[in-house]
C-alpha cells in the first residue's frame, strides 16, 4: 500500500514508518520542513493551511497522528491553543484534502487520546462512554470532529484513542526512568487514579491492524489490563529491582508542571478497555503490564524515536 502518515517523527510515528517500510508499503511523509529531491516526503503546513495534494494522489490509506507535544511545556493559554489547533487544523487540513482527491483512500486512521472521557474515576470506560469536560477531553472531541470531511466523503475513519504508551525510549515511562533507577520511584499521590497502557508495539500493530480490518468509529488503543498508579510503580520498581516506598506528594508534580497540566497527565483516571479491537479480533502481544514493561526495557532504541 501507499500510506501517508502525519507526525511521522514522533515516538509512534517513527515506529510505525519503519514497521510499515520493513513490510514493503510505500510511506509518505507530510512534514513542515522543506523537503529533499530523493525523499518520500511531501510539505504541508496546518497553520497556513497549505499542503501538496498532488503528492497524495494516489494514496490508499492515511494516518494521522501530527499535534503539538500534550507534555511538551507548560500549559500557558498560548500553549493550549497550540495544543487543540495544531490537531483541529491539521486533522481537518488532511480530511478535506483526502477527501477531494480524484481517488480517495479507503481508509483514514486519526489520533485521538483516551482523555477524551475525562476524570472517569474507577468507571470502566469503552467507546460507548460519553466525553468528559475538562480541557484535554474538550480537545479530543473537536480532534475527533475534524475528520468529518473525510467521514462525509465515504472514507472509513478510524479514530484512535491511545493510551499512555511504553517505551523506554520516549514518552511518558522515559521520563519517568531516571527517578526510579536511582530508587526514587514511588506513587503520585494516592496512586488510585488508573492508567491505561500500552506498549510501542502494539500500539503500531493496532494501527496497522486498523489499516486493513474492516473497523470505524472510536477506538480505544489501550492494553486489556489497565493498571492503577500505585500497581504501575511497584510493577516497574519490580522490574529495575528498585525500592518505590517513597510516595510523591501531588504537590510537587503540580510545582514543576503546572497545576492544570499534571492533574491531566499524572492524576486524572482513565480506566480504558479495548473493545473495538477485541470485537475485530486484535490480539496483543503484551497484553499484561509485568511482561509489557520487560519487552520495552529490554529493547535497544532504534531509528530516531521522539516524545
Amino acid at each position: 500500500m501507499k500510506i501517508v502518515v502525519t507526525g511521522s517523527s514522533g515516538l509512534i510515528g517513527t515506529a510505525l514508518v519503519d514497521s510499515l517500510r520493513t513490510s514493503g508499503h510505500e510511506v509518505v511523509a507530510l512534514v513542515r520542513r522543506p523537503v529533499q529531491p530523493d525523499e518520500s516526503a511531501a510539505r504541508w503546513d496546518p497553520t497556513a493551511g497549505t499542503i501538496d495534494a498532488h503528492a497524495l494522489e494516489g494514496v490508499d490509506a492515511a494516518v494521522n497522528l501530527g499535534g503539538a507535544g500534550i507534555g511538551d511545556k507548560r500549559w500557558t493559554d498560548d500553549y493550549k491553543r497550540a495544543v487543540l489547533e495544531t490537531r483541529t487544523r491539521g486533522t481537518d487540513l488532511l480530511a478535506r484534502t483526502l477527501a477531494g482527491l480524484d481517488r480517495p483512500p479507503q481508509v483514514l486512521v486519526s489520533g485521538s487520546a483516551v482523555g477524551y472521557y475525562g476524570d472517569a474515576g474507577s468507571e470502566v470506560v469503552d467507546e460507548t462512554a460519553p466525553a468528559g469536560d475538562d480541557f484535554l477531553a474538550r480537545v479530543c472531541v473537536q480532534w475527533e470532529a475534524a475528520a468529518d470531511p473525510a467521514r462525509d466523503a465515504g472514507i472509513r475513519v478510524a479514530t484512535i484513542r491511545t493510551g499512555i504508551v511504553l517505551s523506554g525510549h520516549g514518552g511518558a515511562l522515559a521520563k519517568l526512568l531516571p527517578l526510579f533507577r536511582f530508587g526514587l520511584g514511588g506513587r503520585l499521590g494516592s496512586g488510585s487514579q488508573w492508567w491505561s497502557w500500552i506498549s510501542l508495539d502494539d500500539e503500531v500493530a493496532a494501527i496497522r491492524w486498523l489499516l486493513d480490518h474492516d473497523v470505524a468509529g472510536p477506538v480505544n488503543v489501550v492494553a486489556p489490563s489497565p493498571a492503577t498508579n500505585a500497581e504501575l510503580t511497584r510493577t516497574l520498581g519490580a522490574v529495575l529491582h528498585r525500592p518505590t516506598v517513597l510516595p510523591v506528594p501531588s504537590f510537587g508534580p503540580k510545582l514543576l508542571l503546572g497545576s492544570e497540566l499534571a492533574e491531566a497527565l499524572l492524576f486524572t483516571s482513565q480506566r480504558a478497555v479495548p473493545a473495538a479491537l477485541e470485537r475485530s479480533g486484535f490480539r496483543f502481544t503484551h497484553p499484561d503490564l509485568e511482561g509489557a514493561l520487560r519487552h520495552v526495557l529490554d529493547r535497544p532504541a532504534s531509528g530516531t524515536e521522539a516524545a
